[in-house]
């Protein structure tokens, strides 16, 4: 049974981001699609035709956009399924970008191999704000990394 919750949960926290992505103005234009969760990862895709700069790859922009929103869902996603509403903001995010992307834009994002939800969660009810690390990567369906982004993100607890 409380696998079944958990995954209602998990289902429910999903389809408020794909609704908010939907809606939300600045990415629009990017087309930015959630792809799957599956409770430790988060995908997220945009098309090359209109994320593309002048030499016909991925603009650096959009790549950064991408993994630092697919970093954002992803703590709010925990937030959601740990039943806390809270603000989420990246603090601070290195970018690196190793070679120039002709394909559609797929990023996913993770914890940090230091970093673990319950002490993030823990500190953010007692204290009322919380920061977790998180890694993001573009890369291609094979695997190849194309771009990655090392980023601290912080919850502030509403109400």
């Amino acid at each position: 049974m409380d696998a079944v919750l958990k995954n209602a949960t998990r289902e429910s926290a999903l389809e408020a981001l794909r609704a908010y992505t939907r809606e939300l103005v600045p990415l629009a234009a990017m087309q930015v699609r959630v792809a799957g969760y599956d409770g430790s990862r988060l995908r997220m895709d945009a098309p090359l035709a209109v994320n593309m700069n002048d030499k016909g790859s991925a603009f650096g922009g959009s790549m950064t956009s991408l993994m630092t929103y697919a970093g954002w869902g992803l703590v709010t996603l925990q937030l959601h399924q740990a039943g806390l509403q809270a603000d989420v903001f990246v603090a601070d995010s290195t970018v690196r970008y190793r070679k120039p992307l002709y394909a559609d834009l797929q990023a996913e994002a993770e914890l940090a191999p230091e970093e673990s939800w319950a002490p993030f969660l823990e500190t953010l009810v007692q204290r009322g704000r919380a920061r977790i690390q998180l890694q993001a990567r573009i890369a291609l369906p094979e695997g190849e990394v194309m771009a990655d982004l090392s980023g601290r993100y912080v919850a502030i607890a509403k109400g």
